[in-house]
């Protein structure tokens, strides 16, 4: 793809369908240039035509990755850092950390981590820590990791985080939802508030997707099918997550956990400083990161 004469470029997990695919057609029409990651190349290929249907100047480029894998995250960060070089723009917009999963059964990946734990959290992890840099050199970057109202209630089990001696789906899910806005709270200290980079987490509330139908025995996707049917649309939740990017009126200061276009307060667990700073650290021995020092920078 040549040089993108957008003023905007935006990368979007989990692109390829449900919440990911309608914030990256959104965007699209915004007129933002959508660099789209997903597992699957033919279904990248066809957002990617989609995308470009939608606005008269629209570009979009597409990556297949598994983002459950650390070493296709990396891989994946490269290829875009590389991109951006190649367009001599130095910059990246925003970042919408969107993929995600649940698992019923405990899986583990070739890399040795629980799955859920590794798409969820070490995912949006690393690939904020890989994009950082372009992230800075824009004026105005937003990262926006999306978590869920099953953080409420949630906890991190320290000792255990990968649940190896007792594993529940839910458990996973609502630890990694939880492990997101820990994140969020820490990614934005260690910002500062002078750096340009904001960071939110993003609650889509109850949404008509497939996520409860994946690898889930007939029981459990019967029941999300029926659960799931009274909630919204991935395009109604999508547009406030694409406003999280766009609207300039979104402060920090507002707060870091947004719901259908508004701060609500998150679950207090998820805004324990030291809580964040320990998830910080294990993180970064997981992706196999050298320490990065805990005041702001």
């Amino acid at each position: 793809m040549h040089k993108p004469n957008a003023e905007k470029v935006i990368v979007v997990t989990g692109a390829t369908s449900g919440i990911g695919l309608a914030a990256a057609k959104q965007l699209a029409r915004a007129g933002v240039v959508v660099i789209g990651i997903g597992r699957s190349e033919e279904r990248g290929r066809a957002a990617q035509e989609q995308l470009r249907g939608l606005h008269p100047a629209c570009q979009a480029l597409f990556l297949r990755a598994d983002l459950s894998l650390l070493q296709e995250v990396r891989s994946a960060a490269g290829k875009i850092r590389q991109t951006l070089a190649s367009w001599n723009r130095p910059a990246l917009d925003g970042l919408l950390n969107n993929a995600g999963g649940f698992a019923f059964e405990r899986r583990v990946t070739a890399e040795g981590f629980e799955r859920t734990w590794a798409l969820n959290h070490l995912a949006p992890f690393l690939l904020t820590h890989e994009l950082l840099p372009p992230l800075r050199a824009a004026p105005a970057a937003r990262v926006v990791t999306v978590s869920s109202g099953s953080h409420y209630g949630a906890r991190m089990h320290w000792n255990d985080l990968q649940l190896r001696r007792f594993y529940f789906g839910w458990t996973a899910y609502s630890q990694s939802k939880l492990a997101n806005v820990l994140f969020t709270l820490e990614l934005n200290r260690r910002l500062g508030e002078a750096g340009g980079v904001q960071s939110y987490a993003a609650d889509p509330g109850l949404v008509r997707t497939g996520i409860g139908n994946k690898g889930t025995p007939f029981w459990v996707g019967w029941g999300w099918r029926l659960w799931s049917a009274h909630g919204k649309t991935p395009e109604e939740t999508a547009k406030w997550i694409v406003r999280l990017f766009l609207d300039p009126s979104v402060k920090r200061n507002a707060g870091i956990y947004w719901k259908y276009g508004q701060p609500v307060d998150p679950d207090p667990a998820a805004l324990d400083e030291a809580a964040a700073r320990r998830l910080w650290e294990i993180s970064e021995a997981m992706c196999a990161l050298a320490p990065s020092p805990s005041h702001r920078r």
